[in-house]
């Protein structure tokens, strides 16, 4: 079943209507969905579909003749196609093909093949310089090194640089998108899997509908023999060089550290080391560097921004000698008892993800060109403060908005709460009031949202229901 994607597929398709040669670049962090979106697209296409390997040239060059072996001679067997002379040679058999046909060629795992033959972009520059005005190749280059792809193609020293037609990073699914792994599932179950799991697809897939949540957590995350199980330590270990280190750091951000000297003290190194862990960290998409979206506190925080990674160091880790104990019930409870708690800021997401696309279709009483949160001292109460929810738009604060994922309704006190807070990121006349919860509004809510004007009470359920 394929899921979501249509904006990515309409962006490739697009393409492919055009005439001449064309080169769209796929990008995203591991299990997000490239291969299964590229397979979708040239599934009626005409397509050499190269998959390159973590090993030498000599292999990846016997893959590459056999795929292009495939092409040409379907019926035939691949495994006895003649392997070309070399790296080059190959490739410019491909865009020679082209020059008669409209051929889409895929080279999956791109930096694999880099790392097996460091010239190869330069041997792509080449023959994108000699062919690209006779050319009808489709060029696809997938990757899942987000650093190695962005300096590949889109640092002005690397040779692909300008040759590029289009590029698409791939993201994880929003919470809405994700929602179609989950029929028939109580979409507050889907949120909590959600939170678990974030929306990386192949993640999601990892709960089954007909299952109860109570066994798919169990099934997913407490079985030593589950892929998730054991994905964050085999992520690291993918991704950089003495894994140790970045652990360290990832499970202090888990614990709640957030700003740069208390991680560093937590993970005992110098700030000026922990700067090195936490660039990298941000390169492959598991650590975000946040500022206030309106001035507030001067000190940036680091998030999680990979929510498996987020659970996985709360719940899995601690608990590993339990679990391979048997002792699952035992942590099944903990998860239980601090769901509730870790779900939050998960559901803040989810309101931002639901506001983005209201946003976008004009379904709100303002615009707004950014949504971030805020954070500052609150000189009347004289404590610090925390807004979930900040739209700007120009500079002006439009919308303020607060998220609860409690088990009973808000009172009036949430929007007492946002009319006062919203004086500390200068709200501007006409502003308005948004209050999401997970399990509605009291009475009381109703009525003061009324007095206040300008404020709408947003019920989880309700955000489930409307595009």
């Amino acid at each position: 079943m394929f899921i979501g994607r249509n904006g990515e597929l309409a962006t490739l398709e697009r393409l492919y209507r055009k005439q001449g040669f064309q080169f769209p670049a796929v990008y995203g962090r591991r299990r997000v969905g490239k291969t299964t979106l590229i397979s979708r697209f040239v599934q009626d296409k005409p397509t050499v579909f190269f998959t390159a390997i973590e090993g030498n040239l000599p292999a990846n060059l016997r893959l590459l003749s056999a795929a292009i072996r495939a092409f040409e001679a379907p019926d035939a067997d691949p495994s006895s196609a003649p392997v070309y002379r070399d790296l080059y040679e190959a490739l410019d058999a491909v865009f020679r093909m082209a020059a008669s046909q409209h051929l889409v060629f895929v080279i999956d795992e791109y930096p694999y093949l880099a790392k097996a033959d460091p010239s190869v972009s330069s041997m792509l520059q080449g023959l994108i310089d000699r062919y690209r005005e006779s050319s009808q190749l489709y060029l696809i280059l997938c990757g899942s090194s987000l650093s190695f792809m962005r300096e590949q193609l889109l640092d002005d020293k690397s040779p692909l640089y300008g040759r590029r037609t289009a590029q698409i990073e791939l993201a994880p699914f929003d919470f809405f998108d994700a929602l179609g792994f989950f029929p028939n599932v109580p979409a507050t179950d889907a949120l909590q899997y959600y939170a678990m799991a974030g929306g990386v697809p192949l993640y999601l897939r990892q709960f089954d509908p007909s299952l109860s949540f109570e066994e798919n957590v169990c099934e997913a995350f407490l079985s030593p023999e589950s892929l998730l199980y054991d994905e964050p330590t085999n992520l690291i270990k993918q991704e950089v060089q003495k894994a140790a280190p970045f652990n360290a750091v990832i499970q202090a951000i888990a614990e709640g550290r957030s700003q740069n000297n208390e991680i560093a003290t937590a993970v005992g190194v110098q700030t000026s080391e922990l700067t090195y862990y936490l660039k990298e960290l941000r390169s492959i998409g598991l650590v975000s560097r946040e500022m206030p979206v309106v001035a507030g506190s001067r000190r940036a925080i680091y998030r999680l921004s990979d929510s498996l990674f987020r659970f996985w160091y709360r719940f899995v880790l601690p608990n590993r000698t339990a679990i391979e104990r048997g002792m699952q019930q035992r942590v099944l409870r903990s998860i239980q008892m601090g769901l509730p708690t870790f779900c939050g800021p998960a559901f803040e997401d989810v309101c931002a993800q639901w506001l983005w696309r209201q946003n976008a279709g004009g379904f709100l009483p303002v615009e707004f060109g950014d949504l971030g949160r805020w954070w500052g001292n609150d000189p009347k109460l004289r404590e610090e403060a925390e807004i979930d929810l900040v739209g700007v738009d120009d500079g002006r604060t439009v919308l303020v908005g607060e998220c609860k994922w409690r088990n009973e309704g808000l009172d009036r006190d949430v929007v007492e709460t946002l009319e006062h807070r919203s004086g500390l990121v200068h709200a501007q006349p006409g502003s308005w009031l948004y209050a999401f919860s997970k399990s509605g509004f009291t009475r009381g809510a109703v009525e003061a949202a009324a007095s206040h004007g300008h404020t709408r009470l947003v019920a989880f359920e309700d955000m489930c229901n409307v595009p």
